[in-house]
């Protein structure tokens, strides 16, 4: 799968792309990570990208002229065109499920705001998926997008040395939040491990697991329970 970063600050994802499950992840050519500055588009000597905004107000936006040629020539690197992401807070909520759907693509472009965000125009134009990481504010899109493709590469084949483990994180197959999880020593501090995970009994194991789970969202998650959920 490939991911095409369009940011002013390139620099901050040296040390991200070096991280080791996604270096390996590169290594093994199962993602390929590009990275594109749309100061490269400019046309101006200072390579200026942004301005003030039309009606007054605070900061400075993204022009539109930059932002075009770059992703219409980052487009034509390859013959998929790829989907167009943005980056913002107004943008659907990223989740479990948007990963999910987003892991089928080929190819995902993802554009990063800075400053007080992109000329709307660039919205109009370019039809993007809006995607918000949630309801705060970043100093721009490059972390958003980070974890974007951390939650997408956990979905690829072959990313993960054991498929079962993005099965059974919080928010997958079930929805629910994931059960507690314990390992050596069986004994800390007066805590100890629950005896159930002791017995060797697989079957109940995994119903202790599911009641786990459930309870613990149950807890900390209500708003993800539907009403049936509730009452059982």
């Amino acid at each position: 799968m490939r991911f095409d970063v369009l940011t002013l600050f390139p620099g901050l994802f040296e040390g991200f792309l070096q991280q080791s499950l996604l270096k390996k992840a590169i290594d093994a050519e199962l993602i390929d990570i590009q990275l594109w500055n749309f100061r490269d588009w400019t046309k101006d000597k200072h390579q200026s990208v942004d301005d003030t905004p039309y009606g007054g107000g605070p900061g400075m936006l993204i022009r539109c002229e930059p932002v075009f040629d770059c992703v219409e020539a980052v487009q034509a690197e390859s013959q998929h065109p790829g989907k167009l992401i943005m980056l913002t807070p107004q943008g659907r909520k990223l989740d479990q499920n948007l990963a999910e759907e987003l892991s089928t693509e080929q190819r995902l472009l993802l554009l990063c705001g800075r400053y007080e965000g992109f000329d709307d125009r660039i919205s109009q134009g370019l039809k993007p998926l809006e995607v918000s990481i949630g309801d705060f504010i970043c100093n721009g899109g490059e972390v958003p997008a980070m974890l974007i493709i951390e939650s997408i590469m956990r979905l690829i084949p072959g990313v993960l040395g054991d498929e079962a483990s993005a099965k059974e994180d919080s928010f997958s197959s079930t929805g629910l939040l994931e059960h507690p999880q314990y390992t050596r020593p069986r004994e800390f501090r007066g805590m100890e491990v629950p005896e159930i995970l002791l017995s060797g009994n697989h079957q109940a194991i995994a119903k202790w697991r599911e009641e786990q789970s459930l309870e613990r969202t149950r807890q900390r998650r209500n708003d993800l329970l539907s009403g049936e959920d509730l009452h059982e």
